[in-house]
């Protein structure tokens, strides 16, 4: 399975979601500029990451849908946050609430697929269901201030680079496995 064999790729999404989420723990005052400047660029390396991955899945005759859906849903929600950075707070927060929805969706969809590959496909369960209720979170509180939203999406961006990187280690575990079993 090819995204076993990538696992480093799951590894490096959720040390840019790790970083993304120590950056707005850092600065909590940042305004709502640099937090749309920092979701932008956050949203776009998330979507070129995920249709890296989408390419090589199809480069291997594997499934490779959900992958093209999220990373064109982080370009779509980066080139949104770069071409209006001066949009409110609560469309911001409508965006961002909207992309951890449809992230969480597909999560979920490929932990039922994986399910049958792989042991730990729970955690990719907890990024999905971490991602939609984030974003239920963010809908229902949409006139929260920039500093809380910045802290959600922070503490939300910490848990799920964690568990990315704990699910890249399991891959590559099953990876190694599966090569040695081979």
């Amino acid at each position: 399975m090819l995204i076993a064999h990538n696992w480093w790729s799951v590894v490096l999404r959720g040390l840019f979601a790790i970083l993304f989420g120590i950056l707005t723990f850092a600065w909590p005052s940042i305004t709502v500029d640099v937090l749309v400047l920092l979701f932008g660029v956050y949203a776009l390396l998330d979507g070129i990451v995920n249709l890296a991955g989408a390419w090589r899945r199809s480069r291997a005759h594997e499934r490779w849908g959900a992958f093209l859906f999220e990373g064109l849903a982080g370009l779509f929600a980066g080139i949104v946050a770069f071409a209006w950075p001066a949009m409110t707070a609560v469309v911001l927060v409508f965006i961002i609430a909207a992309w951890g929805i449809v992230t969480g969706i597909f999560e979920l969809m490929a932990a039922v697929r994986l399910r049958r590959h792989i042991k730990g496909e729970w955690l990719l369960v907890l990024l999905g269901v971490a991602s939609v209720l984030f974003g239920i979170l963010l809908f229902a509180a949409p006139i929260a201030g920039a500093l809380v939203i910045a802290l959600w999406f922070g503490a939300y961006a910490l848990v799920f680079g964690v568990l990315l990187v704990a699910l890249g280690f399991r891959l590559r575990g099953w990876s190694r496995t599966a090569v040695q079993a081979a």
